[in-house]
């Protein structure tokens, strides 16, 4: 495999590192773009270039050396995009238009884009293909899926190679890096800061839906699984098309067993409290990885939960000792 040049967006955050990670593993260059807002500058993996600025002002520095980009940065906290939905327009929206426009000046062709489940909004059809209705339910999810429809028309109009993965629950930790957000807003971490003694109990909310326990479902991936078929979609990228995937291990875990899970990889009580329901919570949310898995080649390889939650256990405890 020839080396090539690769800019991150949003390569301090959780995936974009990871992510970033991958790609010099794989032996290609790496140059991170962040402005730092929500990532870490100590997350940048090792061997990567580092540039602290914005997505709106990569045509400083994108240029014809670059075979790719793959863009991460973004703000990705659904409650917040209630509240302040012209952040979500401003940056996810905004931002994008002047990345594309950045690649395009510079005659970079490639893309890969990190879109979300939430494009999706209340599920027809359980596990979800890419075909299902897009009817997000809050400003995170429709600025996503508005990148999504730019995307394609940026493929059709200019020939641009383009992959959106469209993440389920993403978890678990991959050499050194992993989830840190503030706040935290995902179940993994929140439930092992309960372990950490961070927390006194996790919130349950509802458990009257229709499921088994009558806990919500969601489908859990293994961060370094979802890091690699980002490698997997640059490679497939073809001129003038845009791929559109969902990454899931297509099976779910209810919210009760992610806590039962977490108790037997920590050792630790896990108190529960019950609260009402989210607007908004589906019931089950898991993905159809079929498209993946026939046009990527992708399969995931760390599906276990209780792997998933030891990887994020691991870093969390390594966070401490590093204080």
């Amino acid at each position: 495999m020839s080396t090539k040049k690769y800019l991150v967006t949003g390569g301090a955050g959780y995936v974009g590192a990871v992510v970033a990670q991958h790609l010099l593993e794989a032996g290609h260059r790496v140059t991170v773009v962040d402005d730092l807002s929500t990532g870490f500058a100590q997350g940048v993996p090792d061997g990567a270039e580092f540039i602290e600025g914005r997505v709106q002002d990569l045509n400083k520095y994108l240029d014809s050396s670059y075979d790719g980009v793959l863009h991460f940065a973004a703000c990705s906290q659904v409650g917040e995009s209630v509240v302040n939905p012209e952040k979500y327009w401003r940056n996810n929206v905004g931002g994008t238009i002047e990345l594309i426009a950045a690649m395009r000046e510079a005659g970079v062709k490639k893309l890969v884009f990190s879109s979300t489940a939430a494009t999706y909004g209340e599920p027809t059809t359980v596990p979800i293909p890419e075909s299902a209705p897009t009817a997000p339910t809050n400003p995170y999810g429709a600025s996503k899926l508005a990148v999504d429809h730019m995307i394609t028309g940026e493929c059709a109009a200019h020939g641009l190679a383009a992959t959106s993965l469209r993440y389920f629950n993403v978890a678990g930790a991959y050499q050194g890096y992993g989830e840190r957000h503030d706040p935290e807003s995902h179940l993994i971490p929140l439930i092992l800061q309960v372990a950490q003694g961070k927390r006194e109990a996790i919130s349950v909310f509802g458990d009257d839906y229709p499921t088994p326990d009558g806990t919500c479902i969601r489908d859990y991936i293994h961060v370094a699984d979802l890091a690699e078929a980002h490698l997997l979609a640059l490679d497939a990228a073809k001129t003038g098309e845009h791929l559109i995937c969902n990454l899931g291990n297509g099976n779910g875990f209810s919210v009760r067993e992610v806590i039962e899970t977490v108790r037997q990889v920590t050792g630790h009580p896990i108190p529960e409290v019950a609260a009402p329901r989210r607007g908004g919570d589906p019931a089950s949310l898991v993905a159809s990885a079929d498209t993946a898995k026939e046009k990527l080649g992708w399969r995931p390889s760390r599906a276990d939960l209780a792997g998933i939650v030891k990887d994020a256990w691991d870093f969390a405890q390594s966070l401490e000792t590093t204080k």
